[in-house]
């Protein structure tokens, strides 16, 4: 059984959106230790006069709980092997198992004007539920939309975006 790995680039848009929340995670968790340590006084300059030190600490664990959490799902690429379909994140992978697939195509446009049910939309990732008029729902493992898979599955339709979406699709059509 041949395993062949796939990347899973970023767009720009997904680039933008992950350094702008990490950096704003950052910042909160930061004021959030200024505050817990009894800082808040050197937060004046903000319109704060008095803080509880339990706020400074909710403000700095949940941004950076937050921004771990996301960086944990993000998607990091694509093994396909004889049966499956391994999505690699970060220190750990999903499968999918590719036995009742129906068709892979190559859309670029799969993933335009969905809506989000459940799950990431840009953290590091487009991940989880979705839904669009071309898809209906689907479940989304992404990173740049232009380079989007549509596996379509009896009862299901999961979205990947490999960086060699044509080979990739030429790899899945022989395994399967």
């Amino acid at each position: 059984m041949k395993r062949v790995e796939f990347r899973a680039p970023w767009c720009a848009a997904l680039a933008l959106m992950t350094s702008v929340c990490t950096a704003i995670c950052l910042f909160l968790s930061i004021v959030g230790l200024i505050i817990s340590l009894g800082g808040s006084g050197a937060l004046r300059w903000f319109g704060v006069s008095v803080v509880a030190p339990w706020i400074g600490w909710l403000l700095a664990v949940v941004p950076f709980l937050t921004l771990a959490a996301s960086a944990v799902f993000m998607v990091r690429g694509y093994v396909v092997t004889g049966t499956s379909l391994l999505i690699r994140r970060l220190g750990w992978e999903r499968r999918l198992d590719l036995s009742g697939l129906t068709s892979a195509t190559v859309d670029p446009d799969a993933l335009h004007r969905s809506m989000r049910l459940f799950g990431n939309d840009g953290f590091f990732a487009f991940t989880g539920m979705f839904r669009n008029k071309k898809l209906g729902v689907y479940r989304a493992f992404a990173t740049d939309p232009k380079r989007a898979v549509v596996l379509n599955f009896s009862g299901k339709t999961v979205v990947v975006t490999p960086d060699d979406p044509h080979k990739f699709v030429t790899v899945i059509n022989a395994e399967s």
